[in-house]
């Protein structure tokens, strides 16, 4: 129950963050790489610190390090996952032996006061520890640093059933992303894989796409007006069940969803069948924690001090201690064949101071699914419903031309479709 208990806080603090989300801009962030570090940090806090780390984690403060140390052992258990914590001190400041011990760390390393060397130490294992997709460490690095502690996390899946990479289509009127789009298709007899949510704020489509490791990506697509909160919140409480998921095997024919329509059709092969078309994309995204602040519990932490120290707990208190810098780097890609993340979070301590065939015999559901305007991700541990990673695309890969065109003949190409307009 621990662990569930861990997820359930990690997700709910991805589902208030997901609500600040810039609509016109894709990013992603990963949760479950930033709720460890302020559960490890919570027990260290003055008392104005700890209650407001208590309310951004959602538990209390008492155990916050065990859920911490709870939610990294998961993360250690999923095979597609890679995670990695590492803390780093200064000489100048003399660590509590008890918080140290608390802290599972997989490096416990010294900063030398040289901001030069200490960047590439920092940046060596970030590169190291995400297998380069996140090439520098966000942590802000100066001469009055005295501790940076890092956690490291990277999902890695392939598809079980894999998509068929088409390339780039231009504007067919029915896609809303006003350019040409590297679309990926596929087809399965599994309605169950598109699904309606119905949250409060608005329908939902959900399709889940099943990957090996235990992982699954699930897209979410919106109304044209909703927003990235309203769709990425549905598809979060939808692990909880706080809302209803409708598959589409059981949605009566006719009803339209985002993105979805059904359909009875006839057909020769006596299945019903789901047809996608999803676009292949990559987003990144560097997050100032700090910036957020009262989300994240840092109001206090997050505010020099020449007098108090902000983490008692930390050390002998001398400086006194607040955070300075508090940053997340993520990426994200989905492709034909599978689907890549991984995060740097760091926080740093810094001293005050057809034709005539016969009718075909079956009447069967068809279900099409297109991904054609700005839709919401989230990669989900299957077993226990932990968000990894969530994310909003507004700009999907252009992709290359799928007749080979080269740019002087895409341009005689749009020039001849002009003159047949006109």
């Amino acid at each position: 129950m621990s662990r569930a208990e861990a997820v359930r806080a990690a997700n709910a603090l991805g589902e208030r963050w997901v609500w600040q989300i810039d609509p016109g801009k894709g990013t992603v962030l990963m949760p479950a790489g930033v709720w460890p570090l302020l559960g490890l940090l919570a027990p260290a806090g003055s008392s104005p610190v700890r209650s407001e780390l208590a309310q951004a984690l959602g538990v209390p403060v008492t155990v916050a390090a065990e859920r911490a140390r709870d939610l990294l052992g998961l993360l250690g258990d999923i095979p597609a996952v890679r995670s990695a914590l590492g803390v780093w001190s200064d000489d100048r400041l003399r660590l509590s032996p008890e918080w140290l011990s608390s802290v599972p760390a997989d490096l416990v390393g010294r900063l030398t006061g040289d901001s030069g060397r200490d960047r590439v130490l920092l940046d060596t294992w970030a590169a190291e520890q995400t297998d380069g997709q996140i090439d520098s460490m966000p942590v802000e690095v100066e001469p009055d640093t005295r501790l940076v502690l890092a956690a490291a996390l990277t999902v890695r899946t392939e598809w079980i059933k894999p998509f068929t990479d088409y390339g780039a289509f231009r504007q067919d009127g029915s896609d809303g992303w006003g350019r040409a789009v590297h679309y990926m298709t596929r087809a399965t007899s599994l309605l169950d894989r598109a699904a309606l949510l119905e949250a409060s704020t608005g329908p939902v489509t959900e399709l889940r796409v099943l990957g090996y490791g235990d992982i699954s990506v699930h897209l979410l697509l919106g109304e044209p007006d909703a927003a990235p909160g309203d769709v990425l919140s549905a598809g979060i409480g939808v692990l909880s069940q706080r809302h209803r998921r409708t598959g589409a095997d059981r949605l009566p024919v006719g009803v339209a969803a985002p993105g979805m329509t059904i359909e009875a059709v006839r057909r020769y092969e006596p299945e019903d069948r789901l047809h996608v078309n999803v676009p292949k994309f990559t987003v990144d995204a560097d997050h100032d924690l700090i910036a957020r602040r009262e989300l994240f519990g840092l109001r206090t932490l997050a505010t020099r001090s020449e007098t108090e120290d902000r983490l008692p707990g930390l050390s002998d208190g001398r400086p006194p201690l607040f955070l300075n810098s508090a940053r997340q780097k993520a990426t994200a890609s989905f492709s034909a064949r599978g689907f890549r993340a991984a995060s740097m979070t760091a926080m740093g301590a810094a001293a005050g101071g057809a034709g005539g065939s016969p009718r075909p015999p079956y009447l069967q559901r068809f279900v099409h699914l297109s991904f054609g305007r700005p839709f919401g991700f989230l990669a989900v541990h299957r077993l226990s419903g932990l968000v990894l990673a969530a994310g909003w695309v507004t700009e999907p890969d252009r992709g290359e031309d799928p007749w080979g065109f080269g740019a002087e003949e895409r341009e005689e190409w749009e020039e001849w479709e002009e003159s047949e307009q006109d």
